[in-house]
């Protein structure tokens, strides 16, 4: 396989599993579709891996400055937990009051799209994992400090993470055309979702190993799942190109 290409689908594939926990932006697109439809749901998704290009970008460029930061991570660790438990509250209000079936924040007058970017753009927690597995990559010279590299790699990463979305959209829908139950039960189902999330997060939060020993200790992010990723997508035909 060649190296561009190899390195496109390791971007997909980390990109694509790393999407599949639940999180803020995934259940928020789950929500969104079963509202106001898929279209507008695509178009968050969107917004959302436009803005997580970019920060892996910035990543790639900036590693030492990131190091450097963790003060400035734990400040955007707080702003992912307050974003995830205003978007629970707004879940369970919408469920509570009968006048109203969708979420006011996800649902606002502002363009999906939009509203992809700056809820992403204003939480941008994703930069700790995608520094943890690029300092791996790197580490294993799978991924080459070079911008051909690095544009592929962005680029699988962007597919992987649409797909991931789709999963959650299409899934939302499907859902709830088989329970084809209410709107308010939904918004319960949701708000409790986004009410976990905002537990698990906080969890990790006073938890001994935070942001800070991640960046430290970026084989942690990567939960030793880096050598059967780079197995999957290394050319089996040719034993001298697999990592050594």
């Amino acid at each position: 396989m060649h190296p561009l290409m190899r390195i496109f689908f390791t971007g997909m594939l980390i990109s694509f599993l790393g999407t599949l926990p639940l999180g803020t932006m995934n259940i928020a697109a789950m929500q969104i579709s079963m509202t106001d439809g898929y279209l507008p749901a695509m178009g968050f998704a969107m917004g959302s891996l436009l803005v997580e290009m970019i920060y892996v970008r910035l990543s790639l460029v900036g590693m030492d400055w990131i190091r450097k930061r963790e003060k400035l991570f734990k400040i955007f660790e707080w702003i992912t937990l307050i974003i995830i438990v205003t978007l629970a509250i707004s879940s369970i209000l919408a469920a509570q009051n009968p006048h109203a079936d969708k979420n006011v924040i996800l649902s606002s007058t502002l363009p999906r799209f939009v509203l992809g970017v700056v809820i992403c753009a204003v939480s941008p927690m994703q930069i700790v994992f995608w520094f943890g597995w690029s300092a791996v990559l790197l580490t294993k010279k799978v991924l080459l400090p070079r911008n051909d590299h690095y544009n592929s790699y962005i680029a699988g990463i962007g597919i992987g993470t649409f797909i991931g979305n789709c999963v959650f959209i299409f899934g939302g829908l499907l859902i709830a055309d088989k329970l084809n139950t209410s709107q308010t039960f939904l918004n319960w189902i949701i708000g409790g979702i986004f009410a976990l999330t905002a537990i698990i997060h906080f969890w990790r939060m006073i938890r001994k190993k935070d942001t800070s020993h991640q960046l430290e200790h970026p084989e942690d992010v990567t939960h030793g799942m880096e050598d059967k990723i780079i197995e999957m997508t290394s050319d089996h035909e040719k034993p001298e190109n697999k990592p050594i």
